[in-house]
């Protein structure tokens, strides 16, 4: 019985360490396995960051090809505004064909009659909303010089009513801010034609923009003139709260608008807040006045306690 106990005792022990060591080899190819699943994930981000960097910088140089090839374009384009709705690749073809070779036309600020239907649908099929007027366009050449020839163009009329707007589509082409007015309180149906009517008196018109929504193709309000010479803008001022379309307008130098975009409040907010500190001292000052009392100077001597006599002592007893 005795050595069959130690058998059984022996055989528990031996399973025992037989699964602890089981245990700690199983322990072993798990951590080996998770360091090589580390070694994995990090050397997988080194190749993603690095796939990633030539990415961006492919990416960049793209971009910036991109960019030079279309500043080029832009110096061959020419943008077209104040076109009728019923123009067409074939009217504008004509019209600039003899400036030199067209290479594409395309148009813009369309709105379709639906708004299921896409713009460029709109424009193939002619299905235009009916409150829309007016579209714009821009013509690219094939060379600079083509398009700088084509400026030309610039007020003349292709329907009736329709001074047309011609201007390089580069963003250098700066727009002469002394030669021009700004326009407030415009009417949101109003055309560029009427606006033009009213200051053809001035002088010389080089172009006439009605800022519009682009959505709706209705007039923001505002609008600017462009003229030939300084002395037009003299003239336009003297317009200023003139009636055009049953409203009255504001004409100002386009530098003055964004001072009188400024709200009143704002202007005056500083001079307020100055007037309010000086309200103040002045009311701290004048608050009260009277003699001002010298400070009394402490006794630096320690005060000597009041003893009775004891003679007076004895009478109170």
């Amino acid at each position: 019985k005795a050595k069959k106990a130690r058998k059984k005792e022996r055989s528990e022990a031996e399973k025992k360490l037989s699964e602890r060591e089981n245990a700690l080899e199983q322990a072993d190819e798990e951590e080996d396995q998770k360091l090589f699943q580390n070694k994995a994930k990090q050397k997988k981000k080194a190749s993603q960051t690095i796939t990633k960097s030539i990415v961006n910088s492919a990416t960049a140089k793209q971009q910036k090809r991109k960019w030079v090839a279309d500043e080029g374009a832009d110096r061959r384009t020419v943008f077209v505004g104040n076109l009728p709705v019923s123009c067409t690749v074939k009217v504008l073809k004509s019209l600039f064909m003899k400036y030199g070779r067209i290479q594409s036309i395309r148009f813009r600020s369309l709105i379709p009659a639906d708004d299921t239907v896409s713009k460029k649908v709109a424009a193939i099929k002619h299905k235009m909303h009916p409150n829309a007027k007016f579209i714009n366009a821009y013509v690219v050449f094939k060379e600079e010089s083509d398009a700088q020839k084509a400026l030309e163009e610039n007020g003349t009329e292709i329907a009736s009513g329709f001074h047309i707007r011609v201007d390089t589509a580069c963003k250098t082409s700066s727009h002469d801010n002394k030669r021009s007015v700004f326009l407030g309180n415009l009417s949101y149906d109003i055309r560029d034609d009427a606006v033009r009517e009213h200051f053809r008196v001035c002088g010389d018109i080089v172009g006439v923009r009605v800022v519009r929504d682009r959505r709706t193709g209705l007039g923001k309000g505002f609008g600017y003139v462009l003229f030939e010479n300084t002395d037009a803008v003299h003239l336009a001022l003297k317009l200023n709260n003139s009636v055009l379309m049953g409203r009255k307008i504001r004409v100002q130098h386009v530098g003055d608008k964004t001072k009188a975009q400024k709200s009143p409040d704002q202007s005056r907010a500083p001079k307020d807040k100055a007037d309010k500190k000086k309200k103040e001292k002045s009311c701290s000052d004048d608050s009260f006045i009277g003699e001002k009392a010298n400070p009394l100077k402490k006794n630096t001597k320690p005060k000597r306690l009041k003893t009775t006599p004891r003679s007076k002592a004895g009478k109170n007893k």
